[in-house]
């Protein structure tokens, strides 16, 4: 049986999850409740969302889960842009994070039209 564990685009958000830690070790301290951690609610909220999608009884839930992680990659996004403008972590670290999302952004996507032809093939 297939899971979400067996999802590329999920393998890549927990990576995603592990660079977005390490990256915000880099933050100042005082930044600890504030932009650290909407970044690491963010990151995590990616693949729980695919996970929870996944689980749930129709395609079109699993479609809309899958919109919510799109939203969140958008958060990340704009926060890890924030940080950078903020000189809390350099450029290339930023722009690995940027590579990432859209990459992930890319797969999700495409996951999405895949689940939409599946519903719409099933539907016939």
């Amino acid at each position: 049986m297939v899971t979400h564990k067996d999802l590329d685009v999920w393998k890549l958000s927990i990576a995603l999850v592990k660079d977005i830690y390490m990256l915000t070790e880099m933050f100042p301290p005082q930044e600890q409740y504030g932009l650290t951690n909407q970044l690491r609610r963010a990151s995590v909220s990616v693949p729980s969302n695919i996970a929870e999608g996944s689980a749930r009884n129709s395609l079109k839930e699993f479609i809309q889960f899958c919109y919510i992680s799109l939203g969140s990659l958008s958060e990340i996004e704009t926060q890890t842009i924030i940080a950078c403008e903020l000189d809390f972590v350099n450029r290339e670290h930023s722009d690995k994070i940027l590579k990432q999302i859209e990459i992930i952004r890319k797969k999700l996507l495409n996951f999405i039209k895949h689940l939409k032809i599946k519903g719409t093939n099933n539907a016939r």
